[in-house]
């Protein structure tokens, strides 16, 4: 799998996993980025608009196998 399908895939698996939760869920934080917490709702919108930040989200996600 060359790199950019690993992001894609990184990415999808985190919308899919996303769109699941509950709406109360959604304002926990799940990680956090540079001692500062991210929540669900903050890594939606870095990850949908594709910055450098949801790229580091996605990284750290997967590494703590939460997506």
């Amino acid at each position: 799998m060359t790199n950019e399908a690993q992001k894609t895939d990184l990415r999808e698996r985190f919308l899919r996993v996303y769109a699941n939760l509950p709406l109360n869920t959604r304002q926990e934080i799940i990680v956090v980025l540079e001692e500062r917490p991210v929540s669900w709702d903050a890594a939606y919108f870095e990850v949908k608009n594709n910055t450098e930040k949801g790229k580091e989200i996605l990284q750290k996600l997967d590494e703590l196998k939460l997506i």
